[in-house]
């Protein structure tokens, strides 16, 4: 049923003048037909608040829905293995796991040391006669694209250098290879890890992996800025926005070496150990790769569920949706997975320009928990036509499972698969390095994989043409909009996320904000879902005839705004106070609060990381919230549902890409201050530009790179009418990153759908600012208002 407003704009045409503000209150408190809303204080804050409260509730109970996406076969370890490949498959793609492996005959030896006179850099353990067992090398190796993995070998001496069983042992990022190799301080003896392994007898590899400093030099083509994230966010961002993870780009590494050693004549068993951040990498490694015999995880299993307060670089898009740290495991059933309840690294990130996080080590009762949980999903497994189940092997170290990693006890059970025992510890090795210095090898490590991650931002255009334009159908208007259809649909479900909720009935309250003698605003409060409120100001001009219907303008606001800075207030100049000018000139406007508000620190950034990992984003709760906003509007007898644009500016130009797209109702879109090269502006590492350098640490989205730019999600939009408007002086981006990308629009809008009356953009001698002179005239245009308008 519509809502009418229409008596109390009556009311206040003929009486603003005439009565005193105070006598003319009590009729206009609120919009007829609906509650009045009684909430106090900060109502942004409360909704932010609300929506956080919503999301950790949905986190919560992703591990009691993963059931659903697995079919598991438990007849077999081989019937379970191929059942669960679609899962394995699915790790994957969310590892970012995409990009081709080189092939390589033999890791190439280097030596980076004038000081050392052949390629041995060290020799360790002792024989019976007191003689070395082992000798050291410095490796490299191919992995995708031109990166190159470095590192340690140690390799027994003599006829076993070349056969046996390889061994991949990872450190912690913040670790060498040399410390867990006994060559360098930092790591206790009883941990050195890698050296205990090659005084085994195994052939011992240790990556390299980028550690989370800052380096104290300058990172990847910052153009003469000093980094003030970690290296592993640094990479981890552009990663992020082109498909791909830091973290998966590591396994590459490892799973190239397991490419090599299983390429050798004999079937060489290979295992993976690895502390910390190497454990993660090495659980992943094992899960996603099954010829990896045996798997040694230290100082990471546990529940994943508060991922979200970790470092930038351990978040996955979609993981818990499917995975937990239990389910990874049980993509290794029928194999050997140790898991060591052990002291963890500790880190402490307060922020600055990078995400702030907390590595702690996870209580015994956790890794516990996620253990017995892991064995529950695989009761009933048959092994040789008996049902024995599969479980983890747990070790704890020490009694709280916060002891030293590397325990004897650890490494004897993993080793044992692999048809190996522990031998007992031998003298520490000595490096001959004289001048060795680890941050070159650091340093071109980082260099090398930037220079990856910027190749796939190059190729990414390309990928995008294949992915999306190669779907349209241009013969007609109709005929586009239904193949669009299925391109929508994956950037609900696969870009923006996507939560399955039905809206709940709106309970509109709203009470009178202020009137003029042209308009009256108010505050609108609804329901969307369970503790998540839209709340906005509506402005109704008070010349409505009776019985007319008007358009609607949405006016959204940027970062850290609020719907109150769009209606009149000088510190507000780059909004220019368009959502009350637009009133003045006959529309309706709301003014809808999106989450990405100030000042109330970076709640709504960490809200980002809480949402990742199921799949979600801050535009799966903003696309409901204004879902339902433009469905209360249609409900009212002024508006007229079927007119109803989208103009925001900077962060609200973004939500102007991302919103319509999804919210039907929305007719004529606007996009202010923000269209540009959206991909090169978030990922690039020469853009000047770019988000690589901010405090922005939520802007990242998962694989955007490969599906949907700017261009792309105008598509989305079409046929309906797109406008930017541009200032020439706005630092966001270059005007050649704009025009670069509205050219492609234009394209479609013009030369392959043959509208190109629908599409504009206003060029303007101006800074990050709303114009206001061609848009205001689109609008008009479109949305038929006057109504001398055509």
């Amino acid at each position: 049923m519509k809502r009418s407003i229409l008596s109390l704009v009556i009311v206040v045409s003929v009486t603003a003048c005439a009565v005193k503000p105070a006598m003319a209150a009590e009729p206009l408190e609120r919009i007829p037909g609906t509650q009045a809303l009684t909430i106090e204080g900060d109502i942004a804050a409360k909704l932010l608040s609300g929506v956080d409260k919503f999301v950790m509730r949905q986190l919560d109970q992703t591990a009691q829905q993963r059931d659903q996406y697995w079919q598991r076969d438990l007849s077999s370890v081989a019937a379970h293995a191929q059942s669960v490949q679609p899962n394995r498959e699915r790790l994957r793609y969310i590892l970012g796991l995409r990009d081709a492996r080189r092939e390589f005959s033999h890791p190439q030896i280097v030596t980076q040391s004038l000081a050392v006179e052949s390629q041995v850099i060290a020799r360790g353990g002792g024989g019976e006669d007191g003689a070395a067992t082992y000798e050291v090398l410095e490796l490299r190796w191919p992995t995708v694209g031109d990166v190159h993995a470095s590192g340690l070998m140690l390799r027994p001496i003599g006829e076993k250098a070349t056969s046996g069983p390889v061994v991949i042992a990872i450190p912690d990022a913040d670790q060498t290879p040399e410390q867990i190799a006994g060559l360098s301080e930092g790591v206790a003896g009883e941990s050195q890890f890698a050296r205990r392994l090659a005084e085994s007898g195994v052939r011992v590899v240790v990556p390299l992996l980028v550690n989370r400093g800052t380096q104290g030099d300058k990172v990847p083509g910052d153009r003469g800025r000093s980094a003030t994230i970690t290296s592993r966010e640094f990479l981890h961002r552009s990663a992020y926005q082109l498909g791909r993870t830091l973290v998966g780009t590591e396994i590459q590494a490892v799973l190239a070496l397991v490419d090599w050693a299983k390429s050798e004549p004999a079937k060489t068993p290979v295992g993976v150990f690895g502390w910390g951040e190497g454990g993660r990498i090495a659980l992943y490694a094992g899960a996603v790769d099954e010829r990896i015999d045996a798997v040694g995880v230290s100082g990471y299993f546990g529940p994943r569920e508060a991922m979200w307060q970790e470092p930038a670089d351990r978040n996955v898009w979609d993981l818990l949706t499917m995975f937990g740290d239990a389910e990874v495991a049980t993509l290794l059933a029928g194999r050997t997975l140790v898991i060591e309840a052990a002291e963890a690294p500790h880190l402490l990130l307060e922020g600055g320009k990078g995400k702030p996080g907390e590595l702690r080590t996870p209580t015994l009762v956790a890794v516990k928990e996620e253990v017995t949980r892991t064995a529950e999903l695989m009761t009933g497994l048959m092994v040789n036509e008996e049902v024995v189940g599969w479980s983890p092997d747990l070790v704890v170290s020490g009694s709280a499972g916060a002891g030293p990693f590397g325990t004897q006890v650890a490494l004897s059970r993993f080793l044992q698969p692999l048809g190996m025992q522990l031998r007992p510890a031998g003298p520490l090795p000595r490096d001959n390095r004289a001048d060795f210095d680890p941050r070159e090898r650091q340093l071109t490590l980082m260099y090398e994989l930037d220079r990856h991650y910027q190749d796939l931002l190059r190729r990414s255009h390309s990928v995008r043409q294949d992915a999306v334009w190669s779907r349209f159908d241009t013969e007609s208007v109709e005929a586009y909009q239904r193949s669009i259809e299925p391109l929508r649909r994956e950037f609900r479900e696969q870009v923006i996320g996507h939560f399955d909720l039905p809206l709940l009935p709106p309970n509109a309250r709203t009470r009178l904000d202020e009137r003029t003698e042209k308009w009256t605003r108010y505050e609108v409060v609804l329901d969307v879902f369970e503790d998540v409120i839209a709340y906005g100001l509506l402005i109704v001009p008070n010349d409505i005839a009776d019985g007319e219907q008007r358009p609607v303008v949405v006016c959204q606001h940027g970062l850290m705004g609020r719907p109150q800075d769009l209606i009149g207030d000088d510190k507000y100049s780059a909004y220019k106070a368009f959502a009350t000018k637009l009133a003045e000139r006959g529309f309706i406007t709301f003014s809808p609060q999106n989450l990405y508000m100030g000042p109330v620190g970076d709640s709504f950034r960490i809200l980002q990381f809480k949402a990742n990992p199921m799949g979600t984003t801050l535009f799966s709760v903003m696309v409901p919230q204004h879902q339902q906003i433009l469905r209360w509007l249609a409900t009212m007898d002024e508006v007229d549902g079927d007119r109803i644009g989208f103009y925001g500016l900077s962060y609200g130009g973004k939500s102007a890409m991302r919103i319509p797209p999804l919210v039907a109702e929305y007719g004529p879109v606007i996009c202010s201050a923000d269209f540009n090269d959206w991909i090169d502006k978030v990922a690039s590492t020469t853009n000047p530009r770019s988000y690589m350098w901010t405090g922005e640490y939520e802007i990242f989205e998962w694989d955007l790179g490969s599906t949907f730019n700017y261009a792309e999600m105008t598509a989305l939009i079409a046929p309906r009418p797109f406008m930017v408007e541009r200032g020439h002086f706005d630092t966001v981006a270059d005007d050649w990153t704009v025009g670069w990308e509205f050219a492609q629009t234009r394209l479609l809008y013009q030369g392959l759908l043959g509208i190109g009356e629908r599409c504009e953009i206003e060029w303007f001698a101006g800074p990050h600012a709303i114009h206001g002179k061609g848009t205001f005239k689109f609008l008009q245009q479109h949305l038929r208002w006057p109504p001398s308008n055509p």
